[in-house]
């Protein structure tokens, strides 16, 4: 980390976008150590009067659980546990092949200051409002950009790259025996469904989305092609297409609601510059081209077991956690529920070992629930022999592409949030719950609410 940003050399970054923790942006000039790389520089929210550089490190329950990595529970800061959990954690589970864990170089204020005013206008307000670059950070974390494919001396082919960012979400039921017969709906609908229930109600989105994460994760051609239309469908924030990455379709702020969408007809320019089809006809073969590359990559059957070490659901997880810290169990509390004779008592019985396993399984998980994966694609040409990247064959134009297949957004989740996902999941569940009730009644003649709201509900039965 020996070279150091300065105010100047933010000139050469352009916003790419951004999620709740970190800003990104792609790199537009022409050194070849920077060329095909992306920053990501962290945030603070305005309502945090005191900035922390690197927001501090580890606590000390988070040193315990994540004890057995080494390097991880000495960093200084807790951008810098945040990229060793990528390369100590996350790389081993979803191979090294496909993670990216970074290296981090040194920044001056001066450079997170004019990056900050540089792309203040281009940040989408609902952004701006929540969270500002976060001022004492002393270095940023420089990733390879997915979205294209630089040759190894750092320069960019003229080839044509096309790119599609998804966010699988989580790809199974819980069968867990700790969820509340109340909340046996979790067993039968998916989380990202029920969320979209309530994300409609708070006026987060405007429109359900027809995607369902069980068809991409089911195994079969059909069920991931019928999940990859409906992304396209409805993409919200789950499903973005690049250009040698810039972006041509998807929502232009990555937050939970699409408010604008780039015009139809820089997409359709865009994947006739890479699939070569007649007119009318590329949006379909892009489709299948992605459909096809999913199932080849076998991305899909990594990530599933990844998430599927959340083996007991929030509503076990969150009792292991408040004996990890040493906390009154509160959901016990709540429930009136005895910790050692109640239904949660195989839990509370186990070692602090046991539970300190539960946990960081659960975290672990969660960062595969929450991830994205960025798969790009160029045509292989006929003096291309040698190629470095797998390729896969659309039969139906006769075409092969490159690709290359990552996950990218792999943030270690806070400890200290296992108390606000139990509170989160709880309240979808209510939602969803609610809003099919209040759908039957409208049906059965009991009551009347906003027919638009029931109209999506009944589309899920």
């Amino acid at each position: 980390m020996a070279e150091v940003l300065q105010a100047k050399d933010a000139d050469e970054w352009a916003y790419r976008g951004e999620g709740a923790v970190n800003l990104v942006l792609s790199y537009c000039g022409s050194s070849p150590k920077f060329v095909g790389k992306v920053l990501r520089i962290q945030k603070v929210s305005n309502k945090v009067s005191k900035y922390e550089n690197g927001h501090s490190a580890l606590t000390k329950d988070e040193r315990l659980l994540w004890g057995q990595f080494e390097g991880l529970v000495a960093a200084r800061t807790r951008e810098i546990a945040e990229q060793l959990y990528v390369q100590k954690v996350m790389c081993p589970l979803l191979g090294s092949e496909h993670v990216d864990a970074g290296i981090r170089i040194l920044v001056s204020r001066e450079f997170l200051k004019a990056v900050e005013n540089k792309v203040l206008l281009q940040r989408p307000t609902l952004r701006v409002d929540a969270a500002k670059v976060n001022p004492l950070c002393d270095s940023v974390l420089v990733i390879a950009d997915h979205s294209i494919f630089p040759s190894v001396r750092g320069i960019l082919k003229e080839d044509f790259c096309l790119s599609v960012e998804i966010k699988p979400k989580g790809g199974f039921l819980p069968t867990s025996d700790f969820i509340d017969e109340e909340n046996a709906v979790k067993k039968r609908i998916t989380r990202f469904k029920m969320h979209q229930a309530l994300k409609l109600h708070d006026g987060v989105i405007s429109q359900i989305s027809k995607y369902d994460p069980l068809d991409l994760f089911s195994g079969s051609k059909d069920g991931v092609q019928n999940a990859i239309k409906c992304l396209f469908l409805t993409p919200q924030n789950n499903f973005r297409v690049f250009l040698n990455g810039s972006l041509i379709f998807g929502g232009m702020d990555g937050a939970a609601e699409c408010v604008s969408y780039t015009v139809d007809q820089a997409f359709q320019d865009g994947i006739k510059r890479v699939i070569v089809a007649k007119d009318g006809m590329h949006s379909k073969y892009f489709l299948e081209l992605v459909t096809e590359t999913v199932m080849k990559s076998g991305l899909l059957n990594q990530l599933l077991e990844v998430q599927k070490l959340d083996s007991i659901d929030i509503e076990g997880a969150i009792h292991a956690y408040y004996d990890f810290v040493s906390l009154p169990c509160m959901v016990c509390r709540k429930k009136s529920e005895n910790k050692l004779s109640g239904r949660y008592s195989p839990i509370h019985s186990m070692s602090k070992d046991e539970k300190l396993k539960l946990v960081r399984n659960y975290l672990i998980s969660a960062t595969g629930k929450d991830l994205s994966m960025m798969i790009s694609f160029r045509p292989r040409k006929s003096m291309d022999v040698e190629s470095p990247h797998r390729s896969v064959l659309l039969k139906e134009i006769n075409q092969t592409f490159d690709y290359k297949a990552s996950f990218i957004d792999l943030d270690m989740k806070p400890l200290k949030k296992m108390e606000y996902y139990y509170e989160l999941d709880q309240q979808i569940v209510s939602c969803y719950v609610q809003m099919v009730k209040d759908d039957e009644a409208i049906q059965n003649g009991v009551v009347g609410i906003d027919g638009s709201l029931n109209s999506y509900i009944a589309k899920w039965k």
